[in-house]
C-alpha cells in the first residue's frame, strides 16, 4: 500500500494487512495520484507528465506526457490502470481521460458532468476527485472531494478493455468543452 504526500515529496509504504509503516521514499515535484500496473508504479504530479517508478528502488523507469493532437494535458490527477489502459481525472473539471501508455495520447474522454446533481452539491461540496475500478463487477466507482456518494459506473469504452488502444485515432464519446483543453 502506498501513500503520496502533496507538497513535501515523501511517499510512504505499508503494509496492506497490518498498515504497519514499513518504508518511505522521497520523489520531486508535487504528489498528486498513484495507480500501479502491477510491475510499476506511475504517478501524476498536477502536470501533462507520468512517471513510472520502480517500487523496488523508487527510481523513475520512465516518462511520458499527456497530450492530445500534439498539445499537453495538465492537471493530471487521480489515476486508475485498469487493464492495460489508465484512466486519470483532470482536476477541476468534470472529465477523466483514458491514456495510451506507450504514447501518452487520449485515446477517450469521459463527461462526468451533472454525476452529482446541483441539488446533492453544499458549500464544502468539491471537484471530482476518484476513480477505482471494481474487478468484481467490471465497473467504475467515482467520486469527488467532499461528496456525499460514491457513483457505480459503466462506460462506454472505445475500444474495449483489453483491446489495443492505439486502434483509435481520436478520441471516442463527447469531445471537452472548447477553449478548456488544447
Amino acid at each position: 500500500l502506498y501513500q503520496l504526500t502533496w507538497k513535501i515529496q515523501v511517499g510512504y509504504v505499508y503494509d496492506a494487512e497490518t498498515l504497519a509503516p514499513v518504508d518511505s521514499f522521497s520523489y520531486e515535484g508535487e504528489g498528486w495520484g498513484l495507480t500501479t500496473d502491477d510491475s510499476l508504479l506511475i504517478m501524476s504530479n498536477g502536470t501533462s507528465a507520468l512517471q513510472f517508478i520502480d517500487p523496488r528502488g523508487f527510481t523513475v523507469v520512465r516518462e511520458i506526457e499527456v497530450q492530445e493532437n500534439g498539445s499537453p494535458l495538465e492537471e493530471l490527477n487521480e489515476l486508475e490502470y485498469v487493464d492495460g489502459a489508465l484512466f486519470a481525472n483532470v482536476y477541476q473539471s468534470d472529465w477523466i481521460v483514458r491514456v495510451d501508455l506507450q504514447t501518452g495520447a487520449i485515446v477517450q474522454w469521459l463527461d462526468m458532468a451533472g454525476i452529482l446533481p446541483a441539488r446533492r452539491r453544499t458549500a464544502s461540496t468539491d471537484v471530482l476527485n476518484g476513480i477505482a475500478f471494481d474487478t468484481d463487477t467490471g465497473h467504475f466507482l467515482v467520486t469527488g472531494k467532499l461528496w456525499p456518494t460514491l457513483f457505480e459506473v459503466e462506460f462506454a469504452l472505445s475500444p474495449p478493455l483489453g483491446a489495443a488502444a492505439g486502434s483509435v485515432s481520436s478520441p471516442a464519446g463527447p469531445s471537452p468543452p472548447h477553449g478548456r483543453y488544447p
